[in-house]
């Protein structure tokens, strides 16, 4: 069944249907959800996967405003496991990459899955974006919602240490969808969880997010190399292509003349959030996103200290989303609120180490709303 087709007027409450089967035969389950502010919401279980998200514009009409696939064979088709855009999907046991795939922890040398060139992406060649995670919905009187469970093995994509994470998707009656991040171990291990969905808020499949306007809370930026690590500079974001810190047409300097936005083909880099210098736990605006001709804006909150802008410069045309439409080069955007990108090789990066007995602890809310103008 779509995801992205039924009427504007939906009761708040969740339900659960099927959604088809991986290929080792076990079930695959859709969560729809939706408050009472006219926010819908469908999850499934496969990946934590945010499959479809409406919100109203201006004069109430709701559109799907997050690319992905109508139905599971999209997310499990040979031609997306190769392009892995990780449309909606949580992201772990790292967010971002590792250089080379390796790290070294109290002397010892682990090796990670290399998925990506020589470095390893994302969690890996299967990382929690292609697992099953446990199900469990709620309901309270401000909002609904869905609890994800998954434990990471010893060794499982060459990460030390079993690893229990939950994360809580709510969606509540002040048009915000909050995410929780939770994880503990038993041996000390890298941890840097986030959520990546891609968003449009013209509606998925309208075309470039390049007319977007794009506020972020950062005075700097870590840039990268040619193989998309960061280089372990901090660089400040003043007279550059990467100062958001006012509200900016994304379109207006993304093909300027810069060797970091040459190197990813336009934004893919972590900003260092000003408010997070040194790192706080309170959660604290990073960014807003505005799009005019919808009036839909979308309010990032968040308690991590960076944000990985991506512009979806790697969306090449191949795959066909749930309008039917074809996803092209920016034709959405992630904001990926997480540590730093190869946090555990950068020792003056914010630590991304978590030992037994701690606990890993984070919140990201993402608010809707609509505004005539940015402000």
């Amino acid at each position: 069944m779509s995801s992205s087709a039924s009427s504007d007027t939906v009761a708040p409450g969740i339900s659960r249907e099927a959604f088809g089967h991986l290929p080792d035969g076990r079930p695959v389950s859709l969560f729809r959800l939706a408050n009472r502010q006219g926010l819908r919401m469908c999850v499934t279980d496969y990946g934590g996967i945010i499959v479809s998200l409406h919100a109203p514009d201006r004069d109430g009409k709701l559109a799907d405003i997050v690319l992905g696939f109508p139905d599971l064979d999209g997310y499990l088709s040979p031609l997306y496991q190769q392009a892995n855009p990780y449309f909606g999907a949580l992201i772990g046991r790292y967010a971002n990459r590792i250089a080379d795939g390796c790290f070294t922890e109290n002397g010892t040398t682990c090796r990670l899955t290399v998925n990506d060139g020589d470095n390893h992406l994302h969690g890996g060649a299967r990382g929690f974006s292609q697992r099953l995670w446990q199900a469990e919905t709620f309901e309270h009187d401000d909002g609904v919602g869905i609890r994800l469970r998954y434990i990471s093995a010893d060794g499982e994509e060459g990460y030390p240490g079993c690893l229990e994470c939950d994360v809580t998707y709510t969606l509540d009656d002040d048009k915000a969808l909050t995410i929780d991040y939770r994880a503990t171990t038993d041996r000390t291990t890298p941890v840097n969880l986030t959520q990546h969905s891609y968003f449009n808020l013209a509606g998925e499949g309208s075309g470039s997010i390049e007319g977007h306007y794009l506020q972020l809370n950062a005075d700097a930026f870590t840039p990268i190399d040619r193989g998309l690590i960061p280089t372990g500079e901090i660089r400040s974001v003043a007279d550059t292509p990467f100062d958001f810190t006012t509200m900016t047409r994304i379109g207006d300097r993304i093909e300027a003349p810069d060797e970091q936005l040459q190197l990813a083909g336009g934004y893919d880099h972590n900003f260092v959030l000003a408010w997070q210098t040194p790192p706080s736990d309170e959660l604290r605006l990073a960014a807003r996103l505005w799009e005019p001709d919808s009036g839909r804006q979308l309010e990032v909150a968040t308690s991590k200290p960076g944000i990985q802008f991506y512009s979806g410069n790697s969306l090449d045309g191949s795959l066909i989303g749930k309008s039917n439409q074809t996803y092209r080069p920016r034709s959405g955007l992630a904001l990926e609120t997480q540590l730093f990108p190869d946090s555990p090789n950068n020792s003056h990066f914010p630590t991304a180490r978590l030992r037994p007995g701690d606990t890993y602890v984070s919140r990201t809310r993402y608010r809707f709303s609509t505004d005539q103008e940015p402000r």
